[in-house]
């Protein structure tokens, strides 16, 4: 089904900023920024994640969708997203690391964007952890469009990491209720699978 909005304009003439959905921001020296453009009742459990493998060591940046039900209407394509702090944020990056969350019920990582290096060694690293990933090949979830949020970065190339339903239910319980969602061990172990190889 294609997006409402096609461009964050349209999105911010229909929805309130605070109301309907709210922009997260935390600035530290580093040249990576990881970003969660689709956070929220958007892709659940997609800002948990991100907020954790930036910690205190880079910078971080969220899209979030705020509504109690219907969130899905917040969501712009990757390729389409220019909320203009998030596009600022990722141009200021060296690399920009993008999470999202896909509705495959199995338990996968796909692996895109531009960065071939990077995708390598997140991948030898799930794996070597024990989750299953791959590096995408169906054209649609390759991410390596230089207009991908990812890609935004002055290298021009980044890392999307696209994180399965079935994997999220696994890092969280309860992923779709907010007040009662629950870190796993899951959760932690990919995490910080994630924060080690971004510290080398």
């Amino acid at each position: 089904m294609p997006d409402k909005y096609t461009n964050y304009d349209e999105l911010s003439q229909n929805e309130r900023l605070n109301a309907d959905y709210a922009i997260l921001h935390r600035e530290v020296d580093s040249k990576i920024v990881v970003i969660s453009p689709h956070g929220g009742g958007i892709e659940p459990g997609t800002i948990d994640i991100g907020d954790a493998i930036a910690g205190c060591d880079h910078t971080f940046y969220a899209f979030k969708g705020l509504k109690k039900s219907g969130n899905k209407i917040l969501h712009i394509t990757s390729n389409s997203f220019d909320e203009p702090l998030g596009i600022q944020v990722a141009q200021k990056a060296l690399i920009v690391i993008s999470v999202h969350g896909s509705r495959f019920r199995t338990e996968t990582v796909h692996i895109g964007g531009r960065n071939q290096l990077l995708k390598q060694k997140i991948l030898h690293a799930l794996k070597a952890a024990g989750f299953n990933a791959e590096i995408s090949e169906l054209p649609e979830l390759q991410w390596i469009s230089p207009e991908n949020i990812c890609n935004r970065c002055k290298s021009g190339e980044g890392v999307h990491l696209e994180i399965s339903r079935g994997l999220r239910e696994k890092m969280f319980d309860n992923l779709d209720i907010r007040s009662l969602r629950k870190r796993t061990k899951c959760f932690y172990k990919f995490v910080n699978t994630l924060k080690a190889i971004l510290s080398i």
